[in-house]
């Protein structure tokens, strides 16, 4: 069995897990700020939706307070903070899941640990600066992502020579790097980055190699939910993208990714199930 420590909660990452996504930001490109209300979340809807993504099934709940869109501007660490904590505070004396927090921020991964934090999901693979020693000090698990350039230039000419190896390459080292800090192995996720800096092709490329990088002995974060590469695909908009996020879940859940990161829990959750039921007759 492989256990994830999160501070005072333990996942079992034997089976995958679904975390529910939580923006606490007015620019977000799946939800257009909807927990908003003013220039502040609305902690009572935060807790509404938190509490529904808990029932329906969600292990984890990730918090985000700088939007990493494509072309995103970045925000300040105080404003990012203003988001984030309130947030953090309220579920977590609320209710009991592990509460994830996306961040690159080296001040916020400390305050978040300190008010009960599980994880810490940095898109920026911890490079940046403070974030290694901050998130190492913490003692928390860390989820470390891919991306090629910043949100700000990521989209414009994705490029690589061969996008498997190369990102693979990239987290393997990132995860040396946390080693070498003094973390533990079994503490570190990664994520290919779907999304950010890649084509669809690379896309779907790194989509299939997904047992090909759990060979790498880190468990797998996959996070495509309602991305643009359905647009491209489909032709759909984001508010109809259930259909491809769901069959991109069933994928990576077939294929051993250890959680989903997603919008749409409640389908997810019941996605995950049908999958772990047929894997459990293929071992019969």
């Amino acid at each position: 069995m492989a256990l994830l420590k999160c501070a005072d909660k333990t996942l079992d990452l034997s089976r995958t897990q679904v975390m529910g996504v939580l923006n606490l930001t007015p620019d977000s490109f799946s939800d257009g700020g909807s927990l908003y209300a003013g220039q502040s979340v609305n902690l009572d809807k935060l807790l509404c939706s938190a509490e529904q993504m808990v029932n329906d099934g969600a292990a984890i709940l990730d918090l985000g307070g700088e939007s990493t869109r494509p072309d995103a501007q970045p925000v300040s660490v105080e404003q990012e903070m203003h988001r984030v904590l309130p947030a953090l505070e309220c579920l977590h004396d609320r209710l009991d899941v592990v509460l994830s927090v996306d961040t690159s921020s080296a001040v916020l991964m400390k305050e978040a640990a300190g008010l009960g934090a599980g994880l810490i999901n940095d898109v920026r693979a911890l490079e940046s600066e403070g974030a290694l020693d901050a998130a190492a000090a913490t003692g928390l698990p860390v989820c470390l992502m891919h991306m090629q350039g910043s949100p700000l230039t990521m989209q414009l000419a994705p490029k690589y020579d061969n996008v498997r190896q190369e990102v693979a390459a990239y987290l393997q080292l990132r995860a040396q790097q946390c080693q070498l800090k003094g973390m533990a192995a079994e503490q570190i996720i990664l994520d290919p980055g779907f999304g950010f800096g890649k084509t669809l092709q690379q896309n779907l490329s790194l989509l299939a190699a997904i047992k090909e990088l759990s060979s790498l002995g880190y468990p797998l974060l996959i996070g495509t939910s309602r991305k643009s590469m359905y647009g491209q695909l489909l032709g759909r908009d984001v508010s109809d993208r259930l259909a491809g996020s769901l069959a991109s879940v069933a994928y990576a859940a077939m294929h051993g990714a250890a959680i989903v990161r997603v919008h749409d829990v409640k389908e997810s959750v019941d996605t995950v199930k049908v999958i772990a039921a047929i894997k459990g007759q293929d071992n019969e």
